[in-house]
Parts: C-alpha cells; structure tokens; sequence
C-alpha cells in the first residue's frame, strides 16, 4: 500500500493521479488528507481517503496503518512548525511499521543558498535518524511557481521580481509529481537521492518575451529591489512567511541558486521535462 499525505494539494493530488495510470489498484493508494471531503473525487476512484493532519499528530499513525510506502509532501506551513510537523509524520511512519519513506525536498538541500532550504536539511536529517529505508526527492522550482500569475501579468504588462537575469532549471509541477510515482512504483529505491531538475534554464526576462509572444500584449520585467518586490507582495496580501519566501528565492535566483541542470529528473521520467514555454502556452491558453 501506497500512503500519500497533503493528497489534496496540487502536487500530492497529481502524484496520485499519476500511481493509478501507472497501473496501481485504487484500494492499494491511500490519500491522507487534512479535510476528506476536498478528496471526494479521489474517492470515487476507490482511493482510500484517510485523515492525516499534521497539526494532530494523533490522526497520523491510523493514516499510515499498513503502508508499505509512504510519500512524504512537505508541508506548506510557515518554517517554525514545518519540521515538528514533518517529524511528527516520521514518528508515525516509525511507528507504523512503513518499508520506505519518499520525501519531497529541494534540489540540492544540503548546499543550496536558499532559506527554504534550511527545514529541507533538517527534515531530511529527522529522516535519516528515523532509521526508516528512504528516498530523498530533491524537486526543483516548479514552473508554475512564476506562471500562475501570468494572467495578471498580462493585465498590468509587467512581471515584477527581484532575481535579475537569474536562471532557473524548472519543469512542470506535473513532471514532479510523475517522477515520485515512478520511485514509488520501483524497486531498490532505499538510500537514493534524485536532485529534479527541469533540462534547460530561463530567466525572468525570458519569461516575459515568452509572455508576450503568446500573449500578444507587451510585457516586461521590472527588477525590483527586494525591499520594494516584498511590498508588492504584501500588498497584493500574501502572508509575511511567504512573502519571506519568495523574495528570499529571488534573490538567491539571481546568484545562481536554482540554475543547476542534473538530468535526473527526465531519466526517471523517461522523457524530456516540460519547457517553460509550454507551462506559459496553457497558462494562458495560447
């Protein structure tokens, strides 16, 4: 049995998706959620929905009851709770008696610059002491990190941010979520560590000529200094943590923090990844 926490989420739900078109039976996935009732759809494919909520670590042992293989999503709770959360999550799996824990890191967690970083480290760190066999996933930037926003960028004629002509080695959040079905339907997986990677790099500044030839309508990038991009941020009402976040990301982009190619990500895939013009083409339905 396969356990996949945070299955309601964009990234843990196409993980599921994609072990059932690999060919796993639905009563052998278990979607451990935090509300059940945002998973009724997966539920109507025979996946078993379970709660499983970080916060209440009561709830995730009876989640992980007979796993065989557990996918591990990080958490997406301000840095100060993540790691209790995570290690709450190994504690269960401990207890429960689970063959292998996958867990969804970053790329190059043990040197990369960025803030995030440090509860990657640490959370890999809780699962090596767990003495559990694991699988470290070291996922990239998610194109979609940028692209979700496209549409108002389109309305403003302008994508702001703070990374310079930074590159950055991206692919679809779905090639993730491919890739961690793969590991979790393969064999000999204990001890590996995959740093995903998308195979080719762009910039903010190439993302907005993509943005324009798609779109029509001129769009530019405006590099902010990182004081005045976190106002935009908090003014457009993002949270302070994740304003933090994704400020802190920029400028570590611009120094070269996520412009490393590995090609581990489409050798598991068995396929190019997913281009950033492609991500832009459905963005914006082009």
């Amino acid at each position: 049995m396969i356990v996949v926490t945070g299955a309601t989420g964009q990234l843990g739900h196409l993980v599921v998706e994609h072990l059932l078109k690999r060919g796993v039976a639905p009563q052998e996935v278990v979607a451990a959620v935090r509300t059940p009732e945002k998973a009724a759809d997966l539920a109507a494919l025979g996946v078993e929905v379970r709660v499983a909520d970080y916060d209440r670590p009561e709830t995730l042992a009876p989640a992980l009851a007979g796993a065989d293989k557990l996918l591990l999503v990080s958490s997406s709770a301000p840095d100060e709770v993540r790691v209790p959360q995570h290690r709450a999550a190994v504690d269960a799996a401990v207890a429960a008696g689970v063959g292998l824990i996958a867990y969804t890191s970053v790329v190059e967690a043990d040197t990369n610059p960025l803030g995030l970083a440090k509860v990657h480290r640490e959370t890999e760190q809780v699962v090596k002491e767990s003495g559990l066999p694991a699988v470290l996933l070291r996922n990239g930037w998610y194109t979609e990190n940028y692209t979700a926003a496209l549409p108002g960028a389109v309305e403003r004629g302008a994508i702001a941010g703070s990374a310079g002509d930074g590159q950055i080695a991206s692919a679809a959040r779905a090639d993730y979520a491919e890739a961690a079905a793969v590991v979790l339907t393969s064999d000999d997986q204990a001890g590996k560590v995959y740093e995903l990677t998308g195979d080719t790099t762009w910039s903010l500044p190439e993302l907005a000529a993509e943005v324009t030839a798609r779109s029509g309508t001129e769009v530019t990038y405006a590099d902010l200094p990182a004081e005045q991009y976190a106002q935009i941020l908090t003014g457009a009402g993002l949270p302070g943590f994740l304003v933090e976040l994704l400020v802190d990301a920029d400028v570590k982009v611009s120094k070269g923090a996520l412009s490393t190619v590995t090609g581990d990500l489409s050798a598991l895939l068995g396929r190019p990844t997913t281009p950033m013009p492609v991500t832009v083409a459905e963005t914006l339905g082009s």
